[in-house]
């Protein structure tokens, strides 16, 4: 442990003020709550956190017992990436399909929707939305968690989620700034980097995040993605040119500025989390988002003694902790000050599907999302029970396995029979051999992006031609089949309104 030197109390509180850690399990530990008390400012929640809304309620009161102005974050994208409806899928279709539609208004009460369940369960910031404009239909971990490869329309449609969070009293943290999008690498796993001019990037990466800043987001998520236009050197995340010089001086942004996950290996595999804490910290970040991966009292300690120790060393400007730490102590401020006015709905109540006004919003959205395509080979609505073969790719981290997808569950709610086998590169054979006679519905998730998807929907369309095709990731390869239904996103919603066009009730 550090020996501190003359106002280090103040100086320790602000460097656990900067953390934003995860823990493990459904109530709050020991070590955390004792964390809170010694001025940790901020926990986020994931998945393993989660078990229905009333635990996240008491979870969340738990920690406000300790301190009411800790700030709870979570990564609740909605559509693929959801962490309040981890076991179950989300009730609302992602970035993607919203950006299919393009209808502001609807972005903007989907948002809010979510926003007031996150409220009910004592959540107040809220690390969405994405404003990467996906440009590279090859991009491994964006895709359908962006509104799509339009500047424009992922800016409008940003500005609507923002809006429709922050005016619940949830906090916006818009990421990942300056732009994800246009990248083959994900960034959990090594660095990417993009190498487009500044022409480039201020036409099309920093639209939507200059739009999202007059729209007055509340925080801005960092990428850990290397933009050699801007920082031939360092990560977006690291970079002082980028944090500093862009998103505040030249954008103009004053709020909070949230690192991506240290632990992840575009940062971590080369400087390490305590180095690169410190480095995000100087470089303008303000508060370090760790715990998707370390989600221990070590972990916290670690990067405590690091940012301390770095101004003792006068390699961190204290200055620019204390600086730091402030950004964090106002936006929650900000978000306590929503709670005392009732902003929401009551913690602790129900917030599953259809439960208050507006909750349907999700499926309405979803609905609308669908663009379905007739084949050549005549098609009829479903009314026996079919064969559901789900072609399953590895899932990326920031959507994990955890969260089902599909349409199964939904055709056997309608047509009860229905069964589902999951297959990656198996034969045809074995899909076929398992249909039997039933009629085959064929789900897959970008197509495109795996060729041996593409060959096993070859083999099975040329053996099935009735075969309905269900794609739930980036609607980029050619419909085929007797159907083809292009959901934009693979949330439980999108589930079930492609279940509904299937057997002839919906789109």
């Amino acid at each position: 442990m550090t020996t501190l030197v003359h106002g280090s109390d103040t100086l320790t509180r602000d460097a656990l003020t900067v953390l934003q850690p995860g823990f493990v399990g459904t109530t709050a530990p020991d070590w955390l709550l004792r964390r809170i008390g010694e001025g940790l400012s901020s926990v986020g929640l994931f998945g393993r956190n989660i078990v229905d809304s009333q635990q996240l309620a008491a979870l969340t009161a738990q920690l406000r017992a300790e301190r009411d102005d800790v700030l709870v974050a979570i990564d609740e994208e909605g559509g693929d990436v959801t962490r309040l409806e981890v076991k179950q899928g989300s009730s609302f279709p992602g970035n993607y399909a919203l950006g299919s539609v393009d209808d502001v208004e609807l972005t903007r009460a989907v948002a809010r929707e979510l926003g007031r369940r996150l409220v009910q369960c004592g959540v107040d910031l809220n690390w969405a939305p994405s404003a990467d404009v996906n440009s590279n239909a090859e991009n491994p971990v964006i895709g359908v968690r962006s509104f799509g490869p339009d500047p424009d329309l992922v800016a409008r449609h940003t500005v609507a989620y923002v809006d429709g969070l922050q005016g619940v009293g949830v906090a916006a943290c818009t990421k990942h700034f300056p732009g994800h999008g246009d990248t083959n690498v994900d960034s959990h796993d090594a660095l990417p980097r993009i190498d487009v001019d500044l022409a480039t990037l201020h036409a099309r990466e920093l639209v939507p995040f200059r739009a999202a800043v007059a729209a007055g987001t509340k925080a801005v998520m960092s990428a850990h993605i290397l933009l050699s236009a801007l920082d031939p050197h360092r990560p977006a995340t690291l970079s002082p040119q980028i944090l500093t010089g862009l998103l505040r001086q030249e954008l103009g942004f004053e709020g909070l500025i949230v690192t991506d996950g240290m632990e992840m290996q575009a940062v971590a595999a080369t400087y390490g989390i305590e180095r690169g804490s410190v480095l995000a910290i100087a470089a303008g970040a303000d508060a370090i988002c760790v715990g998707g991966g370390l989600c221990d009292e070590d972990t916290v300690l670690r990067l405590r003694d690091a940012l301390v120790n770095a101004v003792r060393t006068g390699e961190l400007p204290e200055e620019r902790l204390a600086d730091a730490a402030a950004r964090v102590r106002a936006l929650a401020a900000w978000t306590q000050a929503h709670r005392a006015r009732g902003a929401g709905s009551v913690p602790g109540a129900a917030v599953q599907e259809g439960t208050a006004p507006g909750t349907d919003i999700g499926l309405v959205a979803a609905r609308r999302a669908l663009k379905v395509t007739r084949g050549a080979h005549p098609h009829t609505p479903m009314t026996d029970a079919p064969y559901v073969a789900a072609f399953t790719p590895v899932a990326n981290f920031a959507v994990g396995d955890e969260t089902p997808w599909g349409i199964a569950a939904e055709l056997e709610r309608l047509l009860p029979g229905t069964e589902t086998g999951s297959y990656d590169e198996s034969s045809v054979a074995d899909v076929l051999a398992a249909a039997g006679e039933r009629r085959i519905v064929a789900v897959v998730r970008d197509a495109h992006r795996h060729p041996w998807m593409t060959e096993a929907l070859d083999g099975l369309l040329a053996a099935r031609p009735d075969t309905v095709v269900v794609e739930m990731g980036l609607n980029e390869a050619e419909p085929r089949g007797a159907l083809h239904i292009a959901t934009h996103g693979a949330a439980r919603v999108c589930g079930r309104a492609a279940a509904e066009a299937v057997v002839g009730t919906g789109a």
